[in-house]
């Protein structure tokens, strides 16, 4: 049986992130991953994922402040910085949380203007004759320094920088269970068993069945619903029309959720609901879009510069907890990430980093909000 001081239990974002800020403090974990490199099984595949920093809440900003110094250390990567920063616009008059929270744009744009975030607020046709491709509420919150984070160059440099350093990614190795004790957690796979002082468990859909496998439904995770999003690219009419990522704060009842989107080159402008799949096993998806011919008509109503002809549909999994707060805490010899329902990818290596903190100080906890139950 291998003798490893940390591993790691899931491959995506979170996982590669956490074992990354876990390199940089001098460690040398393993990781673990079901699936093989580059898999759309789960949560971090795409080119880009929305880098959107519209939050009303002090521990998600404070994330993102940590997150922002470890995208910027990673530097560029292939020849092009891992964010492109060109903007971000929010309107609308719905929920800006997924709690049900109501902040207004005024306050999200003063929260951003202390932390010398650029932020203004602009009436809806000032907006309009900005980006004519879209259509907008009467408020609207525009943060230049925002954007999109190129998710998949994103999980290369990752794994690479994690090899560099000495460490491991294993691929295609599932993780059947994990026996604590006193003394250690044994890591069963099918390829062997290694034994670790700590294990971080950063599994998405799989997590709180591998942790129950394991014995440890003791530890007291919020319920963590998977369900299959489908956002959809759409062809811009003029490709000479400037883009920028988005966020729509619906009026309750007038879609079925709130909207988000980005420029995707070479792929078109990323629209989409915003947790409105149906619930499925991530080992038994459909991978069936949902709610196609709604989100073209949003995108007919609200969207003038794409044509809603042209969609072409893509999916992946959210785990959610339900007031969309991720689990970032340990119970025992078990760290555990789980809970990104759809808003983490850009917090990855602030995620990472806080992962990091629990493996190597027992003492070490989270923001409050981000903390399991005592």
């Amino acid at each position: 049986m291998g003798e490893q001081r940390i591993v790691v239990v899931g491959g995506g974002a979170m996982g590669l992130a956490t074992a990354w800020a876990l390199t940089r403090r001098g460690e040398q974990p393993i990781v673990l991953e079901r699936f093989a490199r580059g898999h759309t099984r789960g949560a971090s595949h795409g080119e880009t994922r929305n880098v959107n920093n519209a939050y009303g809440q002090a521990h998600y900003l404070d994330l993102l402040a940590r997150a922002r110094e470890g995208w910027d250390a990673l530097g560029e990567v292939e020849g092009e910085p891992l964010l492109r920063l060109h903007g971000l616009v929010s309107h609308g008059s719905g929920a800006a949380l997924g709690s049900g929270d109501r902040i207004r744009l005024p306050d999200i744009a003063g929260m951003l203007r202390e932390r010398g975030i650029p932020a203004e607020l602009l009436d809806g046709a000032e907006a309009s004759r900005r980006w004519p491709g879209m259509r907008f509420e009467e408020t609207v919150l525009h943060s230049p320094d925002a954007g999109v984070v190129r998710a998949a160059a994103a999980l290369r440099e990752l794994e690479r920088r994690i090899v560099a350093a000495g460490g491991e990614v294993r691929w295609e190795t599932p993780v059947s269970r994990l026996e604590e004790d006193a003394d250690g957690v044994t890591v069963r796979t099918d390829a062997g068993a290694l034994r670790a002082d700590t294990v971080v468990v950063t599994a998405g859909a799989w997590t709180a069945k591998l942790l129950r496998d394991s014995g440890r439904g003791d530890i007291p995770l919020p319920p963590l619903r998977v369900t299959e999003e489908s956002p959809a690219h759409f062809a811009p009419r003029d490709p000479a029309l400037p883009w920028l990522s988005f966020n729509h704060f619906v009026a309750p009842g007038s879609w079925p959720a709130n909207v988000y989107g980005m420029p995707a080159p070479g792929e078109g402008v990323k629209v989409g609901f915003h947790r409105v799949g149906d619930e499925v096993d991530p080992d038994a998806r459909p991978f069936q879009p949902v709610l196609q011919d709604v989100l073209a008509e949003y995108v007919r109503e609200w969207m003038p510069g794409l044509d809603p002809a042209t969609a072409e549909p893509v999916t992946c999994t959210y785990t959610s907890t339900p007031n969309e707060a991720f689990v970032l805490d340990r119970s025992g010899r078990i760290v555990v990430g789980a809970g990104f329902s759809g808003q983490g990818f850009k917090f990855t290596p602030g995620v990472g980093a806080t992962l990091a903190d629990l493996v190597l100080d027992p003492g070490a906890l989270a923001a409050e909000p981000f903390r399991l139950p005592a």
